[in-house]
């Protein structure tokens, strides 16, 4: 039996291997049509990348684009661990959170 390593106890390079794993998962499951297995798969695998994003580079009450949503901003409210809490423009409003690693800046150069 293994026990498995929170993502927050986990060095860089065994979140990238732990990423890399899951990406491979999501890969099998969606090939064989297990489509909720592969949803699955890739909530993980943004929680993991979530971890190797810095939190102190996610300003609150700025606008980010939503990675794997296009067309969509969120504003950020608050952070709390590796979420960012806040709404998505132009929609109702309604508070949601939001792992880091899908936000992306709006502004180039950043």
């Amino acid at each position: 039996m293994t026990t498995e390593k929170k993502y927050s106890a986990m060095t860089e390079h065994e979140l990238r291997g732990e990423i890399a794993n899951l990406r491979e998962k999501a890969r099998k499951a969606e090939q064989l049509g297990i489509l909720n297995e592969f949803a699955v798969y890739q909530r993980k695998m943004l929680m993991a990348e979530a971890y190797l994003v810095d939190p102190a580079t996610i300003e609150i009450g700025e606008i980010y684009r939503i990675e794997g949503d296009e067309g969509m901003f969120f504003q950020v409210d608050y952070l709390k661990g590796r979420f960012a809490w806040g709404h998505r423009l132009g929609g109702n409003l309604a508070k949601e959170a939001l792992p880091i690693s899908m936000l992306k800046p709006v502004k180039t150069g950043k």
